[in-house]
Parts: C-alpha cells; structure tokens; sequence
C-alpha cells in the first residue's frame, strides 16, 4: 500500500483584521486545524500557523518544503493580498491545491461584519490564483463547501497526483542493456524528460546482472520458490533447475533497483538474449516486481517503465500491456504482452499460473512466465507521448475489462479492454494523439486521477 500523502495547508490572512475582530486569527487557525481533521483519512496534514505577510508565508514555505512534503492545500482564512505571496508562488516547485472554501456554507441574515470578515476568502482566492497565473505556475483549484464528501474526493485526487508526481520528479529509471532497435515510440530525449518532468534515465549492462544472479544464495533462491509454491499454481512441467535460474534473475535485479535506487526498469529481450551468459529471459521476475510496487517497460521502454510507476503512485497497481489486436464484435482490443504484467490485477475466480512456456524470442530456454487472465469491470489506459523538447502529452481512455473468451493457445497475461467511446473512435484518438504501444493500466475508471497528475505535471492531457 502506498503511504498517504503529506501535504501542508497554508492559511492566509492579513494582519489589519486584528485590532477589527479581536482574536481572529486565533478563531481562523482553529478553522484551518479543522480542515485537517475533516481530510485526517485522506492526507497526513502539517497546519501552518496562520501568515499574515510576506516574510511569514516564506518562512512557512521554507518549513514545508525541508520537510519533503508532497503538496501544499492553499486556505484563504481571509482576504490576503495576493503580492505577499507572489514571488512565493513564482519560486514554489511543490503541487499547489488553492482551496477555494469558507468556513460557512451558507449567508444569513444573522452575519454581522465578523462573519463577513471569517468568510470573505473567495476574493482573496482570486487575487492568488491571478498571481500565480500571471507566473505561469500549474495549480489546480477546488470550489467546495469544505465538509461536503465532493470536497474529500477532489482533494483526495489532488493529493494522490501531488504525491505521484513529486514521487515522479525524484524518480530513476535503470534500463538494462539498450532499447529496441529501430523502435520509435519509445525514444524519448533524457536530457528533456529530467529537465521537464523529473525522471532520470540510466543504463544498467548486463554483466552486471549476470554477476548479481551468481551472487544470489542458494537459501534466497528455495525462500522465493517457497513464496511462489503458495501463492501461485504451479506448472509441473517447470524444472528446479528453470525455477531456481529464474529466482537468481528476479532476487538479482531487485538488488539492482535497491542499491542504485531505481523505482522503475526495463530490460529488452536482445539485450540479454545477445549477452550470451543468460539462459533465458526474466519474465517472471518483471511480473513479481511489478506486483511490488516497480515501474516496468519492456523492450527499452523507459517512458512505459516511468508510467508504470506513476500508476503505482497515483492509483495503485500499475500494469504494463500493450495492444495487440481489435475485436470488432465485442468493440474491444485485446491486451497483452511478451509474458510480463502485475498479477495483482488478476481475475480473483482463477489461480495464476506460473507455467513454463516455449518462447522463440530471444533465441533462449523456456522462460517461467505467470499467465492470468485479467479482472472484469472498469480499466483504464495511459501513456505518455514525447512530442519533442521539453512537450510532452498523455493519452489516456477509459473503459471496460470484459468477462470474454478464454485463449486457450495465449501462454501470458492478457485480457479485452472495450474503451468506453468504442474501439474505432478510441484508436482514431489514439493515433491521431500519437500514443505509442505500451501502456498502463489500472483498475477503474481513473481518467479523472491522469487529468489532475498532468495539471500538476506540465503534461497536455487527451482522453479518446
């Protein structure tokens, strides 16, 4: 499970309220520690206290970012001036909610000055957002009564996508060996998407691997295959011996990704099939790995490898497919790949099955391989599109896993994802937006959850 987000809430005010309405500003932090509470299930909270210029909201800021927050929620707890805060936000690299919420949800005739004064903050919101428009700095914004349960949920979302993409900024990717030749979709500047969006793309060669699989115990390797025993159904037909070269592969690249401290990887069927040490290709371990919590792309893949983490931070699970072919009949596509993807996204009516299975690519031994039908109901597809420089798009469809045929000769993950405006007009956006072959997806509708990462990302976003 991912852990929550830390976001800290910056409540603004100014000082001339005081000597007005004694003890406002004590009332008003009263009412920003209340929001934190009201969100206590969605986000761990830092409060901070209440600033009333310039000099006090950069110190708060200061705070935030030394303690490695996620976001900041932006409170109006009065008018405040939005200069005071201008070259805060300006400077700001940390995702920004601009709350646009009072503490009453209601006018009566009872208000006096006061209560106009405690819910005065939508002007004040208006000065923010125009500052930090004119800056060009991405924010989202929430108009809400701020007990409502729709509040929760977009700042939920918010929250969600501000961890996921400060998670994304810090983010590396290690890629095992080169991408696929002649491959284009995949090819992306480096230099660009650090600049741009954050993750850091490094090479990894596969001699290393190599010597991390020899260097794995023979008590690691029986401690894995007794995980899988009970987890998984298990093909008698796979050898100890393809078993145990499989776990050295899989024990030896999650080494890799902790000591060099890759969230994500990819590693390309030639690449190892041309190093010539390797008897085979580490599907399995792709699969498991993901299961915990990687980033994966095959092929070289390092921008689906960074949405696959993404996945993970924002939503949960993230699963690595591809198109394969369209199913005119059942308006869908058939999604799957060479033999990686997250079981955790697995029919629950059937095992997963670790079989050994006969693969042509790569030129080497039968890889162990978890083959699993993937779970019916809402599904969602993302990618992301290097459109040059530092431009960067994301396609996104949602749609429907179907209760479809099973495909008895199919020896890997796969499933028919029916997009939700149908499968002529979803691959007419698709290609017209330029989306590569490799995708996310993620169970439920989540098109909602993208959105909000690109605003906070710099990212245009699509959905078809």
């Amino acid at each position: 499970m991912n852990p929550k987000p830390h976001i800290g809430l910056l409540g603004i005010m100014q000082g001339l309220y005081d000597d007005m309405i004694p003890g406002i500003a004590e009332r008003q932090d009263r009412y920003a520690h209340d929001i934190a509470e009201q969100l206590a299930d969605l986000a761990d909270w830092t409060v901070g206290r209440p600033v009333k210029d310039r000099h006090d909201a950069e110190a708060v800021m200061r705070e935030f970012v030394n303690a490695d927050l996620d976001g900041v929620m932006v409170v109006m707890l009065t008018y405040g001036p939005a200069m005071r805060v201008a070259r805060l936000f300006n400077e700001n690299r940390l995702p920004v909610l601009l709350a646009n919420i009072q503490p009453e949800p209601t006018v009566t005739p009872a208000w006096d000055m006061a209560d106009m004064t405690y819910n005065q903050g939508i002007h004040g919101a208006q000065d923010t957002a125009n500052a930090m428009v004119r800056a060009d700095r991405p924010f989202t914004v929430v108009t809400d009564d701020w007990r409502s349960p729709e509040f929760a949920v977009r700042v939920d979302r918010w929250a969600r996508a501000a961890r996921a993409v400060t998670a994304w900024r810090s983010l590396k990717v290690g890629v095992f060996g080169y991408a696929m030749n002649d491959m284009g979709d995949i090819r992306v500047d480096e230099n660009a998407l650090l600049r741009a969006l954050g993750p850091e793309i490094s090479f990894v060669a596969p001699g290393d691997l190599y010597r991390g699989s020899q260097a794995v115990t023979d008590d690691e390797v029986a401690a894995l295959m007794a995980w899988e025993d009970r987890e998984f159904a298990i093909d008698p037909a796979l050898t100890g011996a393809e078993r145990e070269d499989h776990a050295r592969m899989q024990i030896a690249i999650e080494r890799i990704l902790i000591d060099r401290g890759y969230g994500a990887y990819s590693t390309h069927f030639d690449a190892i099939g041309e190093d010539g040490r390797f008897q085979r290709l580490p599907l399995a371990a792709a699969s498991s790995l993901m299961a915990k919590g990687y980033g994966y792309g095959a092929e070289g893949d390092a921008l689906a490898a960074a949405m696959v983490y993404a996945g993970h931070q924002l939503i949960g699970d993230g699963h690595f497919t591809e198109m394969y072919a369209m199913d005119f009949p059942s308006d869908s596509i058939l999604m799957s790949h060479m033999g990686e993807g997250n079981w955790r996204i697995a029919r629950t009516d059937e095992p997963v099955r670790l079989i050994r299975r006969e693969l042509g690519i790569g030129k080497l031994d039968e890889p162990p391989t978890f083959l699993f039908r993937y779970q019916p109901g809402p599904a969602t597809l993302a990618c992301l599109v290097s459109l040059g420089g530092e431009k960067f798009r994301m396609v996104v469809a949602e749609g429907d896993v179907l209760d479809s045929q099973q495909l008895p000769a199919l020896e890997m993950p796969y499933g028919q994802f029916r997009p939700a405006s149908g499968v002529r007009a979803c691959m007419d956006g698709w290609l017209t937006a330029g989306g590569p072959h490799h995708q996310v997806m993620n169970i439920g509708h989540r098109a909602a959850d993208w959105q909000v990462f690109c605003q906070l990302a710099g990212i245009e976003f699509v959905q078809v």
